[in-house]
């Protein structure tokens, strides 16, 4: 018997309240076109029920929202009647129960209609808009009764981004996906009624439109502001897609070459094979963020079609569980014109000088050294942090981000301890930002002097012919630093082998093998336990290492990594005077790299 599929007739929560209490991982979605919240309560991947006014409430969300979507998909694939059935049901259910703010929602929030967030209503407004627009720009019969509900929309979106604008938040992504629900909306309407869009002015040129926000919230060097993979792709989706039906060529240039540049900002942090860290903030591995992406890379092929954007695609594919997406039809034709020009690949080393990041590459190696400011991502304790990556192997993420309702795990996530930074006495890092003092065509190297009081950090990355060169200099300006670790945090298995004379090893598993070589200026302890993984399941556990050594005035602690499938292969790194050596066991060859900034 086929599953019945039917619309929730209650208001959604805060879909963050999806979260297992105990075991901090999202809970299962169930049947969310079913409109029945899970009976006997949600379920933890660890075996929990859960059933809160909480999560039935961000069950709620999850479900308007797959909703939303495949009215979208019913409408594009020329299934007339069912989605002209679901709008008319949701222009009815909208005014029976969003005539007013939510009450419920919590305090910091722009509170929304049919969700806790006016965020979340836009994103579900979006795709009831496009639902809409499709079906009207072919004329479909039976769209006049749906009219209210998207005058509606369209009227609580520009209520919304007034109140941000006028907080002085334009640059929020409240304010892009809000944007973006009033075009679809307003230009649904427009389609129905069958005249020309009048709203331009209002949504994309004027003082606080589309443009203006996009040169509001993106930096120089192409990152959305936040500084966050996730708040990054977020807003350059709500971006293409309120854009439909646009010829980019079109665009002021302006606006073009940053929706360019945001797009580069994802295939120049991607690995070979697709793989995004998930640097600063947002969920983690997920179903439906893997479908946020495919559906990204599909629109952004228009203004970067370039090879690794379609490996992230491909990653992102293989990350969905169901891959019967319906993405090919849904955005086939979105934009008119031509694409733009094909830009470079990105270079060895990439950096991004606003949001604080360098990209190193290193022979199978992919390196990312976080120096940026604190607080745009909600505020991570992690300078000089190293994420390292193979071709699709996590070795050493960044470790993401819980649903935000579980607070415990949240914080734990954003700690120092939780990232491969450093950590002196054991304390937290202030919350500060560092700055970049040389980058080259092989290295980039990174400081901070405020974490902690009167001590200075600086961290060198450098690709090798072979291999990934990693200097850690700890200072104490002051006099002597006490205890100072600087720590390993894998995303994979790990094995670590005390030699008796020479540097630490390690061995990093995973789809990919790396080999790492650890020694430091002075006597140091390494240090093994048992921690949480990365935060799309912090019940699994992963070996966290600390190299710490005690009382002293300055310390270099001395990495080098090496993917397996790289050579000729390393066998002995130790520091010298003259700086780090680092020999190969092919001909004996000796590599010098120098230890300073």
């Amino acid at each position: 018997m086929a599953a019945v599929k039917r619309i929730p007739r209650e208001r959604g929560g805060w879909w963050h309240a999806y979260v297992c209490p105990g075991h901090g991982v999202e809970l299962d979605h169930g049947d969310v076109l079913g409109g029945v919240f899970p009976k006997d309560g949600a379920r933890c991947p660890r075996g929990c029920r859960v059933d809160t006014p909480a999560v039935r409430g961000a069950w709620t969300v999850l479900s308007h929202q797959a909703w939303a979507r495949r009215l979208r998909v019913l409408a594009e694939c020329g299934e007339d009647t069912e989605a002209v059935s679901g709008l008319v049901e949701y222009t009815s259910l909208y005014a029976e129960l969003a005539s007013r703010h939510h009450d419920d929602a919590q305090p910091w929030m722009l509170r929304g209609r049919l969700f806790h967030q006016a965020l979340t209503d836009a994103i579900w407004a979006v795709n009831v808009g496009h639902a809409a627009w499709t079906l009207g720009a072919r004329g479909t019969v039976g769209l006049a009764a749906v009219l209210p509900l998207l005058d509606e929309l369209e009227r609580a979106a520009l209520d919304a981004r007034d109140v941000l604008v006028a907080r002085g938040d334009l640059a929020s992504n409240y304010t892009t996906w809000l944007t973006a629900a009033g075009i679809a909306t307003g230009r649904a309407a427009a389609a129905v009624r069958g005249v020309p869009w009048d709203g331009a002015k209002q949504w994309l040129e004027g003082p606080h439109g589309l443009y203006a926000h996009l040169r509001a919230c993106v930096a120089d060097d192409g990152w959305e502001w936040e500084g966050s993979t996730y708040y990054h792709g977020f807003v350059l989706r709500a971006a293409l897609l309120a854009l439909r039906g646009t010829d980019p060529s079109a665009l002021p240039g302006d606006v073009a070459a940053r929706l360019c540049g945001m797009v580069d900002v994802l295939a120049a942090i991607a690995t070979d094979g697709g793989v995004l860290p998930a640097l600063h903030d947002g969920p983690y591995l997920r179903d439906p963020l893997s479908l946020e992406w495919l559906e990204l890379c599909a629109l952004a092929r228009q203004f970067a079609p370039a090879p690794r954007v379609d490996a992230v695609a491909a990653r992102a594919r293989a990350d969905l569980a169901d891959a019967d997406d319906g993405l090919d039809r849904l955005l086939d034709g979105w934009f008119t014109g031509p694409p733009l020009p094909e830009r470079s690949a990105p270079a060895p080393v990439t950096v991004f000088g606003d949001a604080g990041y360098a990209v190193v590459r290193a022979a199978g190696v992919h390196a990312v050294l976080d120096f940026g400011p604190h607080g745009g991502s909600h505020g991570h304790r992690d300078k000089l942090s190293l994420y390292l990556y193979g071709v699709t192997a996590p070795w050493q993420p960044d470790p993401g981000q819980v649903p935000y309702a579980h607070d415990e795990f949240r914080d734990l996530y954003a700690s120092t301890a939780a990232h491969p930074s450093f950590r002196v006495d054991g304390a937290e890092q202030a919350e500060c930002a560092g700055a970049l003092l040389n980058a080259d065509d092989t290295s980039a190297t990174a400081e901070v002097t405020t974490a902690y009081e009167g001590v200075r950090a600086v961290r060198r990355v450098e690709a090798g012919t072979c291999h990934l060169v990693d200097v850690l200099t700890v200072t104490g300006e002051r006099g002597a630093l006490g205890r100072v670790s600087a720590q390993l945090r894998p995303g994979v298995a790990l094995d670590l082998q005390v030699q008796a004379s020479g540097p630490v090893r390690t061995t990093w598993y995973g789809d990919e093998l790396l080999h790492g070589w650890h020694t430091a200026s002075t006597p140091v302890r390494p240090f093994c336990r048992p921690g949480p993984g990365s935060a799309d399941d912090p019940q699994q556990q992963r070996t966290r290492v600390d190299f710490t050594a005690r009382d002293t005035t300055r310390v270099v602690f001395a990495s080098v990594y090496q993917s397996a499938s790289a050579g000729p292969a390393v066998t002995d790194v130790r520091l010298t005077e003259e700086g780090l050596v680092v020999v190969s066991l092919a001909d004996g060859s000796r590599r010098v790299h120098r230890t300073e900034a």
